[in-house]
Parts: C-alpha cells; structure tokens; sequence
C-alpha cells in the first residue's frame, strides 16, 4: 500500500450552487476527486477515493504516478488565500521592500 498522504492536494469550499461542502482533487491524478460536509471528511473521502484510483491502476497494469508527478512547476508553491488576507501581505510586503511573489528581496 502506497503511503497516500505523500500526494500532493488540494480542497476548496464549494458554492451553494455546488451544493455546498468541499471538494477534494489530488494533481498527480486527473480524475480521482471527492468532497465532504467539512474539509475533514473531504479529505477522508478523498483518500478512499485515491486508494480505489491506485488499486484500479493496479488492477489494469497502468502505471502508479509518484507523488509531485502531476505538477507542472516543481519551482512553484501555489495557495488560494482570502483576498483579505492577500492585501494585508501585500502592503506588508511593500513596506518591507520585497515582493509578495518571489524569495529575493
């Protein structure tokens, strides 16, 4: 059994007009996604749901992705964050005289 947690994902709130809950994908897999009330049970879910996308790769003799293989910038760390917040370090950062969006000063 491979260890799941080592994959790569990501899990958003869903709209009311999604019905509401959260929605859980994993990047190495294109079609293996879930969701869940909380963000807890979405990622409960979520993991039955990359274990049965693992065994049925399995099964089929496709090949097992390994975790990161699905990013496309190994370089990057992406985060949505609440506009909000994303303002507050924006000026922060400007006051500090580095970018929000890079390392280097």
């Amino acid at each position: 059994m491979n260890n799941l947690l080592l994959y790569p994902f990501e899990i958003k709130p869903l709209t009311k007009e999604e019905a509401g809950g959260y929605l859980i994908s994993f990047p190495d897999f294109n079609e293996c996604i879930s969701d869940g009330e909380t963000p807890e049970e979405a990622m409960k879910n979520g993991l039955d749901a990359l274990q049965e996308t693992i065994n049925a790769l399995k099964s089929t003799g496709f090949p097992i992705p390994k975790p990161f293989s699905g990013r496309k910038n190994n370089d990057n760390f992406f985060q949505k964050i609440p506009e909000n917040l994303y303002q507050r370090l924006e000026t922060l950062s400007q006051k500090e005289k580095i970018s929000i969006n890079s390392l280097s000063k």
